[in-house]
């Protein structure tokens, strides 16, 4: 889909102060500014789309520092504060038909106490969340609690995500280490690389959050801020199980490098063994194969049964004496 053709306007809403909510329209916001007075809103916009970023750069009325951080192709998680409102960038698992829930997707948002703009280029469930819970009546008390709960909800899906990572990790443990089996060529290794897809945007998150409950205290009230804590408690737990899951994988590939390692030594010291067998065998026969005269028992009808007795006696004695030495 062209960015021409992409609908602007995800759902936006308008809250009046006495727990009311309004749906919004796309031509309620598209030639005015994003703030309004006497009422707080919360608009969820399509970030591909031409016609948002028209509206964010000629009518929003915020600064263009802010349009640009809004607007910019890659993001990592973080909380700035920038005039009257926070500039916040979290990731959530994208969980969309068809994608990798590690491919974590980003919702880019200005919020101050009046207005909540927040971005997105791909479906999240978060936002979704909200507008269900807005439509059944349960209106966010204020912007902070939108922030809030939009946090709560992204960690809410990590959570089982990191879970099924752990479960993978113990089923490869029990596969290498107890069972001493073996796992497809690329199977770990892809494995850790959704480990450290994840763990990019999982560390700067929990800094995110930190900030904005340290920060945020004349957008969040003293609830909002208690509950921002736990979620960053959560985000700092699922990253240190990430890092968990980090190491353990780490100890696996190392294991399975030991395991070949060592499977390479026995052979060679198979083929070792083996020339160490067939060299003086191969010097007898050489020997007695050249080609001049004086070659002994070129005329007995005994000798070639004799020079094979005798290089399996040569054999046998080699055998003995590796084994005396330990070599077998």
């Amino acid at each position: 889909m062209t960015e021409a053709a992409r609908d602007p306007l995800v759902f936006a809403f308008e809250f009046d102060g006495t727990g009311g909510a309004r749906r919004l329209n796309w031509d309620d916001i598209a030639n005015g500014p994003a703030e309004r007075p006497g009422v707080r809103r919360w608009l969820h916009l399509d970030r591909l789309s031409a016609d948002v970023r028209t509206w964010l750069v000629d009518h929003s009325g915020l600064d263009l520092v802010i349009d640009r951080a809004l607007l910019q192709e890659d993001t990592r998680p973080r909380c700035v504060k920038h005039g009257p409102g926070y500039l916040i960038n979290l990731r959530g698992v994208n969980l969309n038909e068809g994608a990798v829930p590690e491919d974590m997707i980003a919702i880019r948002i200005w919020a101050t106490a009046d207005v909540v703009i927040s971005l997105r280029a791909f479906h999240i469930k978060a936002a979704q969340d909200l507008r269900e819970q807005i439509m059944q009546g349960e209106v966010p008390a204020s912007s902070g609690a939108i922030l809030a709960f939009l946090a709560a909800r992204l960690t809410d899906r990590i959570e089982p995500v990191v879970s099924g990572l752990e479960d993978q990790a113990g089923d490869f443990e029990e596969t290498l280490i107890y069972d001493a089996g073996s796992l497809p060529k690329s199977a770990l290794s892809n494995f850790r690389r959704r480990v450290l897809q994840l763990r990019r945007y999982v560390i700067p998150q929990r800094d995110a959050l930190a900030q904005m409950a340290r920060e945020g205290g004349d957008l969040f009230s003293a609830d909002e801020v208690l509950h921002l804590r736990e979620i960053g408690d959560r985000v700092t737990r699922i990253g240190e199980e990430l890092d968990n899951i980090r190491d353990r994988s780490t100890v696996m590939q190392e294991q399975i490098v030991e395991e070949r390692a060592e499977r390479m030594d026995q052979r060679l010291f198979v083929l070792s063994v083996i020339s160490a067998i067939f060299l003086p065998l191969g010097f007898v026969t050489g020997l007695f194969g050249v080609n001049v005269g004086g070659v002994p028992g070129t005329s007995s009808p005994v000798a070639f049964t004799l020079l094979c007795l005798s290089m399996a006696g040569i054999a046998g004695l080699l055998i003995l004496l590796l084994h005396r030495m330990r070599w077998l």
